[in-house]
């Protein structure tokens, strides 16, 4: 099994976000990249915390 998989991706302004997901830990993660850098953060719910999917 993979341990990271990407659950989504969209095209934006010449760019793309993807949201990765941890296999072992299920940590959602969002990725950009294409903006003139590219990074890399926990992807945060509405109240600030860690989206995390359920096993």
């Amino acid at each position: 099994m993979q341990r990271f998989i990407i659950k989504d991706k969209q095209h934006i302004s010449g760019g793309i976000l993807k949201i990765i997901v941890d296999t072992r830990t299920g940590v959602n993660y969002l990725v950009s990249s294409g903006f003139g850098v590219s990074g890399m953060t926990p992807l945060l719910d509405k109240e600030g915390k860690i989206v995390i999917d359920k096993k």
